[in-house]
């Protein structure tokens, strides 16, 4: 297993997922530890010095003015993660958490911090053993950082609060004793330090790209299908055309649906049809699934900074010298955040169009996709489901960080409310993978009806996977057990990796070549 050194090697979605997931292990290099323990002798020297640094020998916001004697520093760090545990709902997922458990380990590994290094080295260890605290998903408004998340997330730290350990939920005390380990007494600034910042907002939003990224994937080959199955065009998809308007997220798509489709029996036997063009959800995928892949890199490469930032506050930058600011403020991903919802949005938004287009019993296929439509209903209800989660979409896409309550008396009159965006962009994804579902389980149906011909190689690879899970449908049944198959391939990866590997064999070249950043 290869090391990733933290606060010296650079952060990446696929190595933050890495690290999470155990396939990736966390260490802290010669250099790291120094820079953090020449951090915490600079704090200690501030306290001694009875410099008066906000956080450090003062109370917290509105209260900031309020000197702390220096006996009492150390218990107002203590407390601070106390009095900020006040979040509500449901817990996270231990994955995220542990992903911000990682996150905060790289931002305190840069040596701004004023951390002691025993403190860091405890969180990679919790992480390393899969110690992971429970954390509530609500409380946050993304400013001064994720406040009520981050406290919950390191109350086990000081012994307090629950964890996840060996898939059971247990008192974080109870863990610590189980594994030889006591709490930590926290220093100067400690406790400030590990709940300023952005590691929920940020851990988000990297689980939600790597889905995201999936949909995006798959949404190109389920919509080359449905085309397919509608006995469409890929003439839409030539590169010369897309080159008189060269968006990098429309070519790569436009490449993508050319190469799955060219070779296609079906797609080459009709060039005669007299169909003169095709509905926009066909014809029009690389602009639209286009588009979203744009949206989605934004915020990849905003989230690839933010995962390699010092998100905290004050930040210590040497000796006597550590300056307030907001650093921890979550705007920066938050609109990403945003716009990236608006793209996943849309992507079942069009795929629903394409399941319509195929039960309206057009183009030769039968009506609900069904040979005796009347005494079965057949593939009528599964688009109402569709429809469903496409509205609900709809109605998560207002833009959280438009948004701003003022808090702490006044004194963070500005919030991101990021972390509820990030929230969002999740459940819009949960629900898209479902619309997807949809449109695949039409979309093989459909595909049935034109044989005896074929598609291409990467396309029948799909179509095969479906009909191991999901048999063709001659009469009703219950649909909904189809679409938790389905949607199971898509969130899974099988479905995209079926179709990597039915290219790779066969030659296809599905991934445009210089187009690297579009790729986890």
């Amino acid at each position: 297993m290869k090391n990733f050194r933290y606060g010296t090697d650079k952060l990446t979605i696929r190595s933050v997922l890495a690290l999470t997931h155990g396939r990736l292990q966390g260490t802290l290099s010669a250099k790291a530890r120094h820079k953090v323990d020449q951090s915490a002798s600079f704090v200690k020297d501030m306290v001694s010095n009875r410099e008066v640094v906000y956080g450090i020998n003062t109370g917290f916001g509105p209260l900031c003015n309020t000197v702390i004697s220096a006996k009492d520093v150390n218990q107002l760090q203590c407390n601070l993660l106390q009095s900020h545990a006040v979040g509500v709902g449901t817990p996270l997922p231990v994955s995220i958490a542990k992903t911000m458990m990682i996150m905060k380990a790289q931002a305190l590994a840069q040596g701004y911090s004023g951390v002691q290094l025993r403190t860091l080295e405890r969180i990679i260890w919790m992480a390393e053993q899969d110690i992971i605290p429970m954390v509530p998903s609500q409380g946050s408004v993304g400013a001064s950082g994720d406040l009520a998340p981050l406290a919950h997330l390191f109350l086990p730290l000081i012994g307090l609060g629950e964890v996840c350990f060996k898939g059971n939920i247990m008192p974080a005390e109870v863990a610590l004793k189980a594994c030889g380990m006591s709490p930590l007494q926290l220093g100067p600034k400690e406790g400030l330090a590990l709940i300023n910042g952005t590691q929920f907002i940020a851990a988000h939003s990297v689980h939600a790209l790597h889905r995201m990224y999936t949909t995006l994937e798959v949404a190109d080959l389920i919509g080359a299908m449905s085309l397919e199955g509608l006995m469409g065009s890929y003439k839409p998809f030539d590169a010369r055309l897309h080159e008189l308007r060269p968006f990098p997220g429309n070519q790569l798509v436009a490449h993508r649906l050319w190469e799955l489709l060219h070779t296609s029996e079906i797609a080459n036997s009709h060039p005669d049809c007299g169909r003169v063009q095709d509905p926009y959800s066909l014809r029009c995928m690389p602009q639209v699934h286009g588009a979203s892949r744009t949206a989605w890199l934004h915020l990849k490469e905003l989230t690839e900074i933010e995962i390699n930032a010092v998100t905290d506050n004050p930040i210590v930058l040497g000796q006597h010298e550590a300056i307030s600011g907001g650093n921890f403020h979550g705007q920066p991903l938050a609109i990403a955040i945003d716009y990236a919802t608006v793209g996943a949005a849309e992507l079942g938004n069009i795929s629903d169009r394409r399941s319509y287009l195929t039960i309206e019993g057009r183009y030769g296929l039968p009506k609900l996709l069904i040979p005796d439509a009347g005494l079965h209903s057949g593939f009528m209800v599964p688009q109402y489901t569709a429809a469903a989660l496409v509205s609900e979409n709809k109605t998560l896409c207002f833009p959280a960080s438009a948004d701003s309550i003022p808090t702490s008396l006044g004194q963070e009159d500005h919030v991101s409310m990021g972390a509820i965006g990030a929230r969002k962009l999740n459940k819009v994804i949960d629900n898209l993978e479902y619309i997807l579902a949809v449109e695949l389980l039409y979309a093989a149906q459909a595909l049935d009806f034109r044989r005896p011909l074929r598609s291409s190689e990467v396309l029948e690879a799909c179509h095969s996977l479906v009909r191991k899970e999901v048999p063709f449908a001659d009469r009703d049944r219950i649909f909904a057990d189809d679409i938790n198959k389905l949607q199971q391939l898509i969130s899974s990866g099988r479905l995209l990796d079926e179709a990597n590997q039915a290219a790779e064999a066969s030659g296809y070249h599905l991934n445009k070549p210089n187009y690297d950043v579009f790729g986890i």
